[in-house]
């Protein structure tokens, strides 16, 4: 082979190479995307203690307005593709709220064993959807109440996932 042939083969075998190692640098790049895509959207989940949070605890609520329900359902994405049509907002400390979950063992309104009646009445504020009222404007009735509360308990730490209801 003369030395011009073998300098052609060696060019070519080097571009070879490289192509090869961009070809294998790209592909590690797009696992490495795949890999935090899935991570991110895992994280992003909202656990059931999560959501119980978002739905139901405004502990440092001192004043209630007639305009509370109409934003807090708004704020706390409860309007979002449709109206919530009940919920309650409870004005304790979590720590309190979490507590009921050692307390008076109830049946669910489901059926389930794991449902907690609070000892104490707690500040609560029941929201409900006023009649007539339809998705995208969801107007609220507010009204505020003292009375126990009711959760359904999961997990481990055994926390509130659910509002079950008050009495």
């Amino acid at each position: 082979m003369c030395p011009l042939q073998t300098s052609k083969l060696f060019q070519r075998s080097e571009t070879t190479m490289a192509q090869e190692r961009f070809f294998i640098l790209f592909l590690l790049l797009v696992l490495v995307l795949l890999v935090l895509g899935c991570v991110q959207v895992s994280l992003a989940k909202e656990s059931q203690a999560e959501k119980f949070q978002r739905q139901h605890m405004d502990p440092d609520t001192s004043t209630i307005t007639a305009s509370y329900c109409n934003e807090m359902m708004k704020r706390r994405n409860m309007t979002v593709g449709q109206c919530k049509p009940v919920n309650t907002f409870i004005h304790e400390p979590l720590p309190d709220v979490q507590a009921v979950c050692f307390q008076r063992n109830v049946p669910c309104k489901n059926g389930q064993p794991n449902c907690y009646q609070s000892n104490s009445k707690m500040r609560i504020t029941d929201c409900r959807l006023k009649k007539g009222s339809k998705y995208p404007k969801c107007d609220y009735e507010t009204q505020q109440l003292h009375k126990s509360i009711i959760v359904a308990c999961e997990g481990n730490p055994y926390v509130p996932v659910h509002f079950d209801g008050s009495v």
